[in-house]
């Protein structure tokens, strides 16, 4: 199988291309990406001599380069995009190119060069908006709460219409949120083991009761590979662990680990539209396709922070004050 990943470079697709890589011999994988922030060369860089893993350097947005990959793949899988919301709400413009033209032309490639190809869009639960109580499914209306929830939406739509105006054999998986290696230190996970190492304040927006439904990355990563070999063209799966945690509940989750306590918290002013709580019901991926989430948030984030303490060489070039010591969404975070 020849496979075209994109945005493999950053958190998620890195820990897909090894997945990938460690449970399919018969997989060749060539990695597009246009090394924006949340991209680390060194996350993969001991499997350029592999032999089945090459990386090209582009962005998706980039139709001349994207006809050629696709033309030669049998499957895309799309986890390239601009995700950190507090970015989009200073900067909007990048996220509408990577999220929006980028998802177009990679279906357009797929549509003129390739129609076997198989497709998968990688997307996020926040295009359906915070949910009070209970659990969307995939037939929900999706309400997007910032620009890049409002992008990621608009490429789903996208794959849905291609999908079923072209034939495409397309699918849309929408996952809560990730953690685990490699993730980039602005992210809350991350961002709270190195300040805690450090023991700099670490800030929680609003009153830190808003919740998120939290998943392992590898369990995300088995997820999207049941879709690759096993998804209905058209249809979307939502991909979720039930492990519901308030962000306060994490931030005290990891300092327990660390041996330290609470005082460290900051509570400081909370992001425009930000959402109260994401919960997916996943029920359709686990009963039609067989899969389940094989690590709990217990174990799961003692082997994160053990990682990130133990491998400040990754961590550590990627350190800037506007990661490390900078938080309110008014900041510019250009990097």
């Amino acid at each position: 199988m020849k496979a075209l990943v994109t945005g493999g470079l950053g958190f998620i697709g890195s820990n897909f291309i090894r997945y990938m890589l460690d449970r399919h011999e018969d997989c060749w994988i060539t990695n597009v990406d246009a090394l924006r922030y949340g991209s680390n060369i060194d996350n993969l860089k001991d499997l350029e001599k592999s032999g089945r893993y090459e990386l090209v350097c582009g962005d998706i947005a980039d139709p001349a380069l994207i006809s050629g990959l696709v033309e030669r793949s049998d499957v895309v899988i799309n986890f390239a995009a601009e995700t950190h919301v507090d970015r989009s709400i200073s900067h909007p413009d990048s996220f509408l190119q990577s999220n929006v033209m980028g998802v177009f032309n990679l279906l357009e490639a797929i549509r003129k060069k390739n129609t076997k190809c198989r497709f998968v869009q990688i997307s996020t639960d926040e295009v359906y908006g915070d949910i009070l109580e209970g659990s969307f499914n995939e037939g929900d209306t999706i309400r997007p709460s910032s620009p890049y929830s409002a992008s990621k939406a608009s490429g789903d739509v996208f794959v849905m219409a291609y999908a079923r105006t072209y034939g495409l054999q397309a699918m849309i998986t929408r996952c809560t949120n990730n953690y685990g290696r490699y993730q980039f230190p602005e992210k809350l996970i991350p961002k709270t083991i190195l300040r805690a190492a450090s023991t700099l304040k670490i800030p929680i927006y609003g009153t830190g009761k808003n919740v998120r439904d939290w998943i392992y990355v590898l369990d995300h990563c088995s997820a999207v590979e049941r879709v690759i070999f096993d998804g209905r063209p058209g249809e979307v799966y939502n991909v979720s662990a039930g492990d519901e945690k308030a962000n306060l509940e994490v931030v005290g989750d990891i300092l327990e680990i660390m041996g330290l306590d609470d005082g460290l918290i900051e509570f400081v002013e909370d992001r425009p539209g930000h959402d109260v709580r994401y919960s997916l019901d996943s029920s359709k991926i686990r009963n039609e396709l067989g899969w389940s989430p094989k690590q709990s948030f217990k174990s799961g984030i003692k082997e994160t922070v053990d990682w990130y303490l133990e491998n400040e060489a990754w961590w550590k070039p990627l350190m800037d004050s506007k990661v490390l010591h900078k938080t309110p969404w008014k900041l510019d975070w250009r990097i």
